[in-house]
């Protein structure tokens, strides 16, 4: 008897039964489903011909055994020729049903791995559009589950559940059609024992559904322990608070409920297998009792009795199985519905059809009347990617409140205030990672919005203060600004940088290996490394986003004087918390509450007595300014007589 592949995949659906019950598919899914499986329509065709001439031969067979058993009761001359040929022929259909699952496994696995590969590819370019907020709402691990864990789901309905249906269905058909014109009486009778299996395994189902649920929980959670605790900053913290057996204890706890549901999961798949089995011996050994009864009555032959018995083991297997099609179905067009989820997801960040290139080596950035609040949890994320029932749809205040301001091509421009006045938001909306709420930012003369991505990126570049390093080579890092960079490009950037002689003196030099983060080079190193990578790219516009703030004094110089290089005769836009590197700045802005309130040069500023010099003062216990700290009303901008830049020394 064979019933393991019926039996794994009805206990797969009644563990999915608590998941899709009650679910109600949004309109138009099934039409987006056809849309993805238009492509393979013609292997679809072929692998279902292969499903259905594999399933009549499934039932081919067992009257062929009949036949056999026939021949040799009624005996005759001819009866060991003839037992020979349905030997043989039932060896050919043999051999070519082994074909047919090879040919069905192929077509499948072309179906299954292309549907994967078009969902993952779209899902994967989707999300790297979407703006930065949606990244710091969502989960990256409710993420990654959309890449994998439903996309194979969505990947089953094409495979395993449509293959499933249609062997299922038309094996019912012809072994119960076959099964009642040999036997009514006998077929009748053996299906009794049917419900005595369905409705106990059900029960099982649900129970399995629970603790499976609980397992996955337990490992979702171990999961995050174990990214968080194995990242090197995570390493690091419980390694300075020293509680890496408080850290061993806890993960041990959940690792052993795990093990306690394995086993309990483990008892409950043999017990529904084993039930299974019973279920269906009886049932056979019901039809041998009845069956052999009639035989020696004369009511049927005795290759009628052996058909009926080898059918009926043909028989529970689909109609357990079909018993649960519609959670099966369910469950694949949810995997579907999840993914199409996230695709809907429009990004707020999107190219115009007619956007226009900025010229090259554009240096002018403008804001004008610049208004900005981030936009809310509903209109950047998903309930399920954050594992909220409902998004939060208040509206934030504005972070910036109407600025307005020029950077000339070649100027440098300083960004200062407190905390949370608005620096970063004002940069990250010149390289358009958000978008103003109202307002204008031209790059160029060309408003952001109007421009090409392309073009944008190729003149805007961006030094952070925790520049990110892949967990790839040195070479693949700088690479990553210009993708056909030659060897002597990389040298040449690294030399500006200041940190080509660290490079050289490693064993793999170019091909060494980062590690995660950049954690294998100090902070100096990365930030060099990230300036090298800058100058490779070669933007007209620089930003540099507080490039040095958690650098030592001997590291910030370093930087300093790689950043002289890579300012050099171009446009700056500079975020910085510690005053002093912005001291030479061409003009300086200060931000309180998202608006400037002081614009000047230094040496202005601080004569001028406002904001700036009450942070200058606060930085350095010991000013150089002979100007004397002064209170002042920030309510309107403090505005220093413009100089003539050209002239300035």
């Amino acid at each position: 008897m064979s019933y393991g592949m019926g039996g794994w995949e009805t206990l797969r659906a009644l563990r999915a039964r608590d998941k899709v019950a009650g679910h109600r598919l949004a309109s138009g899914t099934a039409r987006r489903i056809t849309s993805f499986a238009r492509p393979y329509r013609r292997d679809i065709v072929v692998f279902l011909i292969t499903v259905v001439i594999s399933a009549g031969i499934g039932v081919a067979t067992p009257v062929l055994a009949g036949d056999v058993v026939n021949t040799i009761t009624r005996g005759g001359g001819d009866a060991g020729s003839t037992v020979v040929r349905l030997a043989l022929f039932i060896a050919g259909l043999a051999v070519f049903d082994a074909l047919l699952s090879l040919a069905q496994r192929w077509y499948s696995a072309r179906i299954g791995e292309g549907i994967i590969l078009d969902l993952r590819t779209k899902v994967y370019d989707h999300v790297q559009r979407m703006p930065l907020q949606f990244f710091t709402r969502t989960q990256t691990g409710a993420l990654v589950s959309r890449l994998n864990n439903d996309v194979m789901g969505a990947q089953r309905a094409f495979t395993s559940t449509l293959s499933g249906v249609v062997s299922n269905v038309i094996q019912l058909v012809l072994t119960a059609a076959v099964m009642f014109t040999l036997s009514w009486q006998i077929t009748a009778i053996s299906l009794v024992m049917l419900p005595v299996f369905i409705i106990p395994a059900r029960r099982v189902g649900k129970r399995l559904a629970e603790i499976t649920k609980e397992s996955y929980d337990l490992d979702a959670k171990m999961n995050a322990t174990m990214t968080e605790r194995f990242g090197v900053a995570g390493a690091l913290l419980v390694k300075l608070f020293g509680q890496p057996d408080t850290e061993a204890k806890r993960f041990g706890e959940r690792a052993e409920r795990v093990r306690d549901i394995g086993i309990q999961s483990a008892m409950y798949s043999r017990t529904f297998f084993v039930a299974m089995l019973l279920v269906a011996s009886l049932a056979q050994a019901l039809t041998y009792g009845l069956g052999g009864w009639l035989a020696v009555s004369g009511a049927v032959s005795a290759g009628t009795v052996v058909t009926l018995a080898l059918l009926l083991t043909r028989l529970y297997g689909p109609l357990t199985a079909l018993s649960n099609v519609r959670v099966d179905v369910m469950s694949a067009l949810v995997s579907f519905e999840r993914v199409f989820e996230v695709l809907d997801l429009e990004p707020s960040i999107a190219e115009k059809p007619d956007a226009v290139t900025i010229p090259a080596g554009a240096g002018q950035v403008e804001f004008r009347d610049v208004r900005f609040r981030y936009p809310s949890a509903a209109e950047v994320s998903l309930a399920s990617l954050e594992d909220v029932v409902t998004l939060d749809r208040t509206t934030s205040e504005p972070v910036l409140r109407g600025l307005s301001f020029a950077v000339e091509p070649g100027q440098m421009v300083a960004l200062v205030g407190p905390s949370g006045a608005g620096k970063s938001t004002t940069s990250m909306l010149v390289s358009r990672v958000y978008d103003v709420t109202d307002g204008q930012v031209l790059v160029g003369g060309v408003d952001v919005r109007d421009a090409t991505l392309a073009s944008l990126r190729d003149t805007i570049g961006v030094v952070t203060q925790d520049s990110h390093l892949f967990h790839e080579t040195i070479s693949e890092n700088l690479r990553y600004a210009k993708p056909d960079a030659t060897d002597d490009e990389l040298w040449t950037a690294l030399r500006g940088a200041q940190v080509e002689d660290l490079v050289r003196s490693l064993p793999d030099g170019l091909e060494t290996m980062v590690g995660e983060r950049g954690y294998r080079f100090s902070g100096g190193e990365k930030q060099r490394i990230a300036i090298a990578r800058l100058l490779l790219k070669a933007p007209s516009i620089v930003i540099l986003d507080e490039a040095t703030a958690h650098l030592d004094s001997e590291s910030e110089a370093a930087v300093q004087r790689a950043l002289s290089v890579a300012l050099s005769g171009r446009t700056a836009l500079v975020i910085a918390h510690r005053l002093s590197t912005v001291r030479d700045a061409d003009q300086i802005l200060v931000l309180d509450e998202g608006k400037i309130v002081e614009r000047g040069r230094h040496d202005e500023l601080v004569a001028v007595g406002g904001l700036y010099a009450e942070l200058y003062r606060t930085q350095f216990a010991v000013a150089d300014s002979p100007m004397p700290y002064v209170e002042t009303d920030h309510a309107e901008p403090v505005t220093v007589p413009p100089r003539d830049y050209a002239t300035d020394s």
